[in-house]
């Protein structure tokens, strides 16, 4: 078998079943999982193009460690309230844009569809996943993963990740 971090195709395969993985596992209510997809020691942020472009450090939500993702799912799960709703992901083939001693550099289209509990439909956020993933052992972790929203209006009812 080929060395994975000098086949590109074969990266390409390993960051798009990552992220196929990670959208499901928020798609199907399996949140207990999300946690997993990060390094111990990581950065989860959501923010707008907007910001981005304006060079502000902040977003909507902030975590800086797999801890705090787990802690995001138990108030989720126990403390918050929020209508029923789900996602559907869609998104586009990861680009690469760098790779750098195991850790990749690259960005994915994404579209999330929210479906409410009374049936409703709608577009929820639209955007690009900025990452940094470890290859590491065949696998592939966030070390970083920055959602920008397209948009700078962001539903205020963030319950689920994105």
């Amino acid at each position: 078998m080929a060395d994975i971090h000098n086949d590109k195709a074969a990266l390409i395969g390993l960051l798009a079943d990552t992220m196929e993985d990670y959208a499901r596992a928020i798609d199907l209510d399996q949140l207990e999982r999300w946690p997993g997809f990060f390094e111990e020691k990581c950065t989860y942020k959501v923010t707008s193009r907007e910001n981005v472009e304006a060079g502000y450090p902040f977003g909507v939500l902030f975590a800086d460690s797999r801890g705090m993702l787990t802690d995001r799912v138990r108030s989720l799960r126990e403390a918050n309230i929020y209508e029923g709703q789900v996602y559907r992901h869609l998104m586009g083939r990861p680009f690469i844009l760098s790779m750098d001693n195991g850790i990749v550099q690259a960005e994915t289209s994404f579209l999330i569809l929210r479906t409410m509990r009374t049936g409703e439909m709608s577009t929820f956020a639209a955007g690009i996943y900025q990452d940094r993933v470890r290859i590491a052992d065949g696998k592939a972790s966030f070390v970083e993963r920055i959602v920008v929203c397209d948009s700078s209006r962001v539903d205020t009812l963030l319950a689920l990740p994105l």
